[in-house]
């Protein structure tokens, strides 16, 4: 047995599993929300005892130093030498990593090179991976790519109506991200739904602070809604979605800026629901604020509005879905969003059970009559990640 440690860095929230494989056993595993912002939660669970608290700002930094303390305090290990191996989830990978690798120092330099690719995220996963490397000096560290799953996409839906030349020349084309997460997603409802993935059309939501919406047609990735980078497509936390690119001089033009760094930043950091409300990019302050802001409500119809727009899109691509999954922080905790979108999809003939979207378990969600069933399956990252590293490792035997 290997004890392997995952780490998840995300936009606003790091997850982690301490895992025994291949037997797939979770020894420990922790979420901590809330990243840089008022009120951090962290949770932990240990052989099924669950444990919560709010705590002042964390950072990145700060919060894998407290999960490797918490490590050893809740009995996930005796020491930290226990840990065989970590293994990081990478956002991008661009055309340079198409699947799981053993970090080296210059596989390192190369995730730096593709920062401008997720410069919210490969950045951070740099940062996580060299801290680990002094804190856990000597253990093999592994990466995973978000970015990987959507190699395969057809050229139709992978490029951009821009100068082919460019494309090829630069490499321009939607590598997508939250890969990991939708593959993991479609894999898992086609066993809940007992079909072959290769006989299935799925919608796969991964809604969170980062928001992705895939198209999964005969079980392969279709389409999606991120693109380059990720702060295309649908509106998140703090990323824009989906925004003229004429935007970007227009800006420059009015703040007299002389390069596109500080918009670019904007565009990442500062918009989307944060942005327009105003308020926050937490969807549970924005719920609350939206019964007297009239702009975080406006958030909310906007955030709505665009899952809409492209699952009916996405729909009607594929020539219609056998199941529309819903995943993400999000998508799995908050039933007032589940209900919006599938009601802005009733044209399609989807429905949704009101009572069993607010019990919000696990399994179907729709009524008898729907056109395609609705699957709430909380996704798992984690498992998949640590499916890549064993893969490694066992290539490297």
């Amino acid at each position: 047995m290997t004890k392997i440690l995952l780490i998840n860095a995300g936009s606003s929230s790091l997850k982690w599993q301490l895992v025994n494989m291949p037997a797939e056993h979770v020894i420990a595993s922790g979420q901590v929300e809330r990243l840089n912002l008022p009120g951090t939660i962290v949770k932990v669970e240990v052989g099924g005892k669950k444990s919560k608290e709010v705590v002042e700002t964390l950072d990145e930094m700060t919060a894998i130093d407290r999960v490797l303390k918490r490590l050893i305090t809740v009995g996930g290990v005796q020491s930290l030498d226990e840990v065989e191996a970590v293994g990081h989830r990478v956002v991008a990978g661009g055309t340079v990593f198409k699947g799981p690798v053993k970090l080296t120092p210059s596989r390192i330099d190369q995730l730096k090179k593709l920062s401008e690719l997720a410069p919210l995220h490969n950045p951070l996963e740099v940062k996580c991976i060299e801290l680990l490397a002094q804190k856990l000096s000597g253990v093999p560290q592994y990466a995973v790519f978000d970015s990987a799953y959507f190699h395969g996409l057809p050229e139709k839906t992978a490029i951009y109506g821009i100068p082919y030349e460019w494309t090829k020349k630069y490499q321009i084309r939607r590598y997508g991200e939250h890969g990991i997460s939708h593959q993991y997603l479609a894999n898992r409802a086609a066993e809940m739904l007992a079909k072959p993935l290769n006989e299935l059309n799925l919608i796969t939501m991964h809604l969170g602070s980062g928001a992705s919406i895939t198209a999964v047609k005969n079980g392969q990735p279709y389409d999606t809604s991120m693109g380059l980078t990720p702060v295309t497509g649908v509106m998140m936390g703090t990323r824009s979605g989906d925004v003229d690119p004429t935007l970007v001089p227009y800006l420059m033009k009015r703040l007299d800026l002389e390069t596109p760094e500080v918009v670019l930043q904007e565009l990442n950091a500062s918009s989307g629901l944060l942005g327009v409300s105003g308020v926050s990019s937490d969807m549970r302050d924005l719920h609350e604020a939206a019964k007297h802001n009239k702009r975080a409500k406006l958030a909310l119809e906007m955030f709505v509005n665009q899952v809409v727009k492209l699952v009916g899109a996405y729909y009607t691509e594929i020539g219609g879905a056998d199941a529309l999954v819903f995943a993400g922080g999000i998508g799995e905790k908050d039933p007032e969003i589940r209900q919006a979108i599938i009601d802005g999809l009733s044209i399609l003939g989807i429905k949704i059970d009101t009572t069993l979207n607010e019990a919000g378990d696990t399994g179907p969600l729709q009524t008898e009559d729907s056109r395609a069933q609705i699957l709430l399956i909380p996704t798992n990252e984690e498992l998949a990640m640590a499916r890549g590293v064993q893969q490694v490792m066992d290539k490297d035997k």
